[in-house]
């Protein structure tokens, strides 16, 4: 999927992970504010593991399902990753986490990528998401609020749809 440029944000294009962005993903890790990554991570991250690298990469799409944002002129630099994986013990509920590159927070990235991820999700029988977060992130809480509520929509959509029946 490619979203359109505007004024303020380059083209980006959405797509699912894949194992060969290991490289692209430890690269923009490195390229984020410490900030950035210990809201994501919850604590300092200064790298990877490989067994890290393998379970942010090596998914099935059904209950773990990840989308990255690239430029659509550097499609080989990764702007934004999100991602949902399902609970064990009650798979209709997903964690749901996103995070995009310093320079293009507050620009819609993050918006777009959360739509895209609700989507996937109320068509793989995902009902709702959870999410562990700082409470000092309210950009975070905003982004998850919204997903939320996409993630409702697409189901009412998908319950509608004569498809559906």
């Amino acid at each position: 999927m490619t979203v359109p440029a505007d004024a303020q944000l380059p083209e980006i294009v959405l797509r699912p992970i894949r194992p060969d962005d290991k490289d692209a993903l430890v690269a923009g890790l490195g390229r984020l504010s410490d900030r950035s990554v210990y809201e994501r991570f919850l604590s300092p991250k200064p790298r990877l593991s490989r067994s890290e690298l393998a379970y942010l990469t090596e998914i099935d799409g059904h209950d773990h399902h990840a989308l990255v944002a690239v430029l659509a002129r550097s499609p080989g630099v990764i702007v934004a990753v999100g991602r949902w994986v399902r609970e064990a013990d009650a798979p209709q509920r997903a964690e749901v986490a996103v995070v995009v590159a310093d320079d293009l927070q507050g620009r819609g990235v993050g918006r777009r990528l959360g739509a895209a991820l609700a989507q996937a999700g109320a068509e793989r029988g995902v009902e709702a998401f959870i999410a562990t977060m700082l409470p000092s992130n309210t950009a975070a809480q905003r982004l998850m609020a919204g997903m939320a509520r996409d993630l409702a929509c697409a189901r009412a959509r998908r319950a509608a749809s004569p498809a559906a029946a």
